[in-house]
């Protein structure tokens, strides 16, 4: 009897532990996880913060309405995971804010030197754009980002993608061939250096920068910046 009652209190404190290790894990999940996070005080710009460089925004790819009240700026590599995650955000933005001329949406190519395939995704959306379809090649860059990523050579997906879209493929692998947007990419990417942006996503609503990039502090930070105007 001694021997099952030692087990039994065994098994209880297993159980009991194993329990905590649950809440704490799901306690990590909802804290660390933007979408769920709990509400909290959103990110304002720093004291004495300047506006946003806005002359900047020629080198990255603009959606929305130029005249807009507010700008949201994303620097982002299409190989980060963590900016797949984003691209979701983004095209709720864009349903929600961009479409009704609230937002205008800048994206501002940071290819990061770990990622191989990051600069011949970004050239893909740009050649893509060539044909009217950039925005279109970005969200299928990021929603299919786990078949490319790994890929030796990535650019014959692309042209699929590019035919897929219902564009020229010729005139897509041209593009491609001639790494027609390599320069701008570049010069997206001495932007971020000057803004001294050295991680992906960043993002900038205004000159507020998220410290979470997810729907919450998105959505909130562009409330307050509307009733501010």
């Amino acid at each position: 009897n001694a021997i099952l009652g030692g087990e039994t209190d065994a098994m209880l404190v297993g159980g009991i532990l194993a329990a905590v290790l649950v809440a704490v894990a799901a306690l990590l999940y909802w804290l660390t996880t933007p979408s769920l996070s709990p509400l909290d005080d959103l990110p304002t710009a720093a004291e004495g913060a300047l506006p946003f460089p806005a002359a900047l925004d020629r080198y990255g790819v603009s959606l929305g309405d130029p005249n807009a009240p507010v700008v949201v700026r994303e620097f982002a590599d299409y190989q980060c995971p963590g900016c797949a995650t984003f691209a979701q955000s983004v095209q709720r933005l864009g349903q929600e804010y961009v479409a009704p001329g609230k937002v205008r949406l800048v994206f501002f190519d940071l290819p990061l030197s770990q990622h191989r395939n990051a600069m011949p995704a970004a050239m893909a959306a740009r050649c893509a754009g060539d044909q009217d379809a950039y925005w279109r090649m970005h969200d299928l860059l990021f929603a299919r980002q786990s078949r490319w990523s790994d890929a030796q050579d990535p650019k014959a997906m692309f042209a699929d993608y590019a035919r897929e879209l219902g564009l020229d493929r010729n005139r897509f692998t041209q593009c491609m061939a001639d790494s027609r947007h390599r320069a701008d990419i570049e010069r997206s990417r001495q932007a971020a250096q000057q803004l001294r942006v050295a991680g992906t996503s960043t993002v900038f609503v205004d000159n507020v920068r998220l410290t979470r990039p997810g729907w919450y502090q998105l959505a909130g930070v562009v409330e307050r910046q509307l009733k501010e105007k």
